[in-house]
């Protein structure tokens, strides 16, 4: 059976961002596949993983992509799932780059995007969550105690140093 979470990317080096994408899906008990799709570098493979991604069993796509980040908007243009873009930081001008490719989709192409970074693939990872669990009520437990520990983990005053 095909995990119900893809996390493609475009190159071997969005790894770094994408596996908190990946880790926090994991500590939610949630199955993930992870692959290289290159929008540019390798397009045949991106058409037939995202045509027949819907077929293959995902519910979620989660795609990262640096620097043009054609990879989200491509993906959500060749499938009805949803996809969440996730802005890999890029040297030269920061992940900015990244963010406006990927949020300035036209009208009829949705692509969720999240922040840059490392916060931006947990947020994804953790919407891809919340979708599966409208209908996983499992899953929707494991997601509120999550939740719940984050907010727990909040001090309620901060600590004296002196």
């Amino acid at each position: 059976m095909t995990a119900p979470i893809a996390i493609i990317m475009g190159s071997q080096s969005d790894w770094d961002t994408m596996r908190h994408a990946a880790d926090t899906l994991e500590a939610l008990g949630v199955a993930a596949d992870t692959r290289i799709v290159s929008a540019h570098r390798t397009p045949d493979r991106l058409f037939t993983f995202a045509r027949g991604a819907k077929a293959a069993g995902y519910k979620v796509i989660i795609a990262g992509a640096g620097g043009a980040a054609h990879l989200p908007g491509m993906a959500a243009a060749l499938t009805e799932l949803p996809v969440f873009g996730v802005p890999v930081e890029s040297k030269t001008l920061k992940g900015l780059d990244s963010l406006y490719s990927i949020v300035q989709m036209p009208a009829g192409i949705p692509v969720g995007t999240l922040a840059i970074g490392k916060a931006g693939a947990i947020n994804a990872a953790l919407l891809a969550a919340a979708v599966l669990a409208l209908s996983d009520p499992a899953l929707s437990d494991r997601l509120a105690a999550w939740r719940k520990a984050q907010t727990d983990a909040v001090a309620e005053r901060p600590e004296d140093k002196a």
